[in-house]
């Protein structure tokens, strides 16, 4: 897009305040990943559950000088307004005059799943035949559908649109503003099913989105599908592709042998080697070949482009490296969309300096100095320390680059250099295309080098607190636990990430945790829940705040912060006694507890306590039971200090089954790494930690020969054994071995055999099909899960989670 703001108001019939000749090419949304100001304008999203005016400041303090807002706020000077009615309803008009001008061609994607997969693949087969646009990662909402069509320029011939919906007439309003000429439904699954009253409501709303195409493709093996789909649009050109042999395209081969497919496209066959067999993958290829057959792509070089196929990478890791520095790796893939990700994710860190590894970018049909000008603008506005750059193409523009950069033929240059391995306190982003495997550079520069990793998945996190969020009122809290290192997760990592989100608060157990984050930049409240007496220094010192539980703390931390001239009312939070019996004020002890505050210089910031038993179901009266006396205990409290600190008890089962009880804050653990005891919440969330290894070795053990220590394990045939790098040292109790717990290969399970090792373990792989050294063991994530793997343990998530050893490597994941 490019449009003054004038412009910009007669099309979206709104007032503006400012220089109405102001140029506006972007449209920022969230303030925290804000990577360009040039040229860019904020919009102020309201929802009911958030008001994005309040961002407006932080958009501003970052160089933005144009707000789209639905109010004027004069108290910011020199700033360019665009006041609407409804901010999403503007950007949604925008995007409609937008597209609606353009001259493209469009496929629009939309189904439960599949769609990003899609639509990369067709890039991947398409950018080298006509300019493209396409969604940047999953954009396919009621905003992030306009912001990827506001990106169409004149120059693009062909668009490439994900549509998605999570409610009830949300699709009439994204049909409005995109006609897709080509229609492409996916699978139909349970993705936001539960919001729709029926699976055939769901189906008639995603419909919704091809009422004016003239193509429609979609999934026939689902007979609901096929039946309304033809129903409704008896008018259009129907194709529907899938496994059964009743649609116009099809598998004819027999996909368990190693062999070609063959896929039957009405009365031709197409035949291509696949190395991934699986139904998803197959199912995807089938809808690939009968889009490119409408663009009249040959079937010689539809072949040629399922073979040149890349696997679609959605996600950046994030790992610890030598010389205090964290290493950014997002070297799956590089166009300019995935760049503006990566540095919208660098966002979320607060090291003050940072580098950046940059290849040449691959497969984009663009003229290359108009490309790298583009690229060393957004380059520039990151004020990287150091840029190092490789390939023939770009090293050609190095002077574009105003930070100090190197150059390098090939990533085997940089390496021998060692000027990567000089830098220390930084964060390095490597971002690069697979051609120049720059993987290599996250292997020499990674801390923990151990095939044993703990992979943990922030979006996972993220989703986990906004599900937990969505049943709460607007203005409630939220307290995150970051105790025990985060459950084992990593405190300064899940803490950064949680504070870009802006959590209210930390919980941490002890001062130390608390010191150590605020030593790393951390600077959201935090809670100290068990603040010992040797500590108080601490907490004062770093600005924590103590949670008093009994006369003897507060008297001992109040002589603390008297001796350390602290002036202001210090922030304390008291704790009240239940039901728990394990900390906290008891009924008899407030009138006393309110007097001593009063004649102290302390301010209740909150009043709390713990519910014991919240998610188990059979303990429902005895937890509305410790409900009753919080509330009868905390208002007494409240009445006689004068003023009303934040209240919270609800904990992670808390906030799902006594929602009527949050008070002004709730605290959240468990329940963000995705642990429900309830299944109809458990099946809402999403498994955010992967615990895994590769098989080291793979031995056929002869029968009646034994396996590990004190010969535990012995064969009654001829079996294949396979030894994993992980052990008890690493945090799998030996309780579980001799077949009492398994591990995931190839999504199948395999018994764990013989004693556990302190480093090792062996496992019976007699059932795992095509299963070779080198591959993936999942001690858990899916199949088995967390609880599957507690259960073999015969103990809880928790303790599971923060039994890990330090020295399995963490990894930190957006996908």
């Amino acid at each position: 897009m490019n449009y003054t703001i004038k412009q910009i108001a007669t099309i979206t019939n709104c007032q503006i305040i400012g220089d109405e000749n102001t140029n506006i090419k972007n449209i920022a949304f969230d303030s925290r990943i804000i990577y360009s100001t040039k040229n860019t304008a904020f919009i102020a999203i309201n929802t009911p559950k958030n008001n994005g005016e309040k961002y407006i400041e932080s958009a501003i303090g970052k160089g933005i000088n144009i707000i789209i807002s639905e109010h004027y706020y004069p108290e910011f000077k020199n700033i360019n307004w665009i006041i609407v009615d409804n901010s999403i309803e503007f950007l949604q008009k925008l995007a409609h005059f937008h597209f609606s001008n353009s001259k493209i061609k469009s496929i629009g994607i939309t189904g439960s799943n599949g769609k990003t997969i899609l639509k990369e693949w067709l890039y991947q087969c398409l950018w080298n035949e006509l300019p493209i646009v396409k969604s940047p990662k999953s954009f396919n909402s009621q905003i992030g559908l306009p912001l990827s069509l506001l990106q169409i320029k004149d120059a693009h011939q062909l668009g490439i649109f994900e549509v998605g919906i999570s409610q009830p007439h949300e699709m009439e309003k994204l049909e409005n503003i995109f006609q897709p000429s080509i229609g492409l439904l996916t699978h139909i699954g349970t993705a936001h099913a539960a919001n729709f009253s029926s699976e055939e409501q769901l189906i008639d709303e995603k419909l919704l989105l091809f009422r004016n195409s003239e193509i429609v493709i979609f999934n026939g093996d689902n007979s609901l599908v096929s039946k309304k789909i033809k129903e409704i649009y008896v008018n259009k050109k129907l194709i529907s592709y899938g496994f059964k042999n009743h649609n116009d395209v099809f598998i004819k081969s027999d996909i368990s042998k190693k062999e070609d497919i063959i896929v039957s496209y009405f009365d031709e066959d197409i035949k291509f080697p696949a190395q991934q067999r699986d139904e998803a993958t197959l199912t995807n290829v089938m809808a690939l070949i009968t889009v490119l057959k409408q663009l009249s792509i040959s079937n010689e070089k539809i072949v040629e482009k399922i073979n040149a196929l890349k696997a679609v990478e959605m996600r950046l890791e994030a790992v610890e490296a030598v010389r205090n520095n964290i290493v950014i790796n997002d070297s799956f893939n590089l166009d300019l969309d995935s760049l503006k990700t990566a540095f919208q994710f660098l966002k979320e860190y607060n090291k003050p300096k940072k580098s950046l590894v940059l290849t040449d970018i691959l497969g984009v049909n663009s003229n290359f100095q108009e490309l790298y000008e583009e690229v060393s603008d957004l380059v520039n506005e990151q004020n990287f320390d150091s840029v190092f750059l490789i390939g023939d193409t770009i090293t050609q523009f190095s002077n574009l680059f105003k930070s100090k950069n190197f150059t390098f033929s090939n990533t085997e240059e940089l390496i021998i250099s060692k000027r990567l391995t000089d830098i220390e306190n930084q964060i390095i982003l490597l971002k690069g295309a697979r051609k120049f495997e720059i993987d290599q550079l996250k292997e020499l520069l990674e801390l923990r080098k151990h095939d044993t990793i703990l992979e943990v998945n922030l979006n996972a996190i993220l989703h986990n607190i906004n599900f937990h969020k969505s049943l709460l009122k607007p203005s409630t809290k939220m307290m995150a636990m970051v105790k025990a290192n985060s459950y084992g997760l990593g405190s300064y990592e899940i803490s950064e990430f949680l504070q870009h989100h802006h959590i209210d608060y930390l919980g941490v157990a002890v001062a130390d945790e608390g010191v150590e984050l605020r030593k790393k930049g951390i600077t959201t409240p935090i809670i100290v829940m068990n603040p010992e007496q040797h500590s108080y220094d601490s907490i004062i010192q770093y600005n924590l705040e103590p949670e008093i539980y009994s006369f003897r703390v507060l008297e001992m931390f109040y002589e603390a912060v008297q001796k350390s001239g602290y002036e202001d009312q210090f922030p304390i939070h008291i704790k009240l006694e239940t039901g728990m019996h394990r900390l906290g004020f008891k009924q008899n002890e407030l009138k006393e507890l309110s007097d001593n505050i009063r004649s102290k210089n302390v301010k209740v910031k909150s009043i709390f306590s713990h519910l014991s038993s919240s998610d188990v179901p059979s303990e429902k009266e005895f937890t509305l039971k410790q409900l009753h006396t919080f509330k009868e205990n905390s208002d007494f409290l409240i009445d006689n200090l004068g003023y009303q600190p934040i209240r919270h008890i609800l904990n992670s089962a808390g906030i799902t089954s006594f929602t009527d009880h949050q008070y002004e804050m709730v605290r959240i653990g468990i329940g963000m790494l995705g642990e429900s005891a309830y299944p109809e919440i458990q099946k809402k969330l999403r498994p955010c930690v992967s615990f895994k290894t590769v098989i080291s070795q793979i031995s056929e053990v002869q029968i009646g020969e034994s396996v590990g220590y004190s010969r535990k394990y012995k064969t009654n045939h001829t079996t294949k054994i396979a030894t994993i790098p992980v052990g008890y040292a690493d945090g799998i109790p030996r309780l579980i071995g001799n077949e009492i717990g398994n591990v995931g290969i190839n999504k199948k399970l395999a018994p764990i055999v013989g004693n556990i090792c302190m480093d090792m373990m062996m496992i019976n792989v007699d059932g795992i099909p095509y299963v070779n050294e080198g591959d993936t063991v999942t001690i858990f994530n899916t199949k088995p899960s967390l609880r599957d793997f507690a259960g073999y343990c015969k103990t809880i998530t928790y303790e599971v989670l923060t039994s890990i050893s330090p020295r399995v490597k963490r990894i930190y994941i957006k996908d």
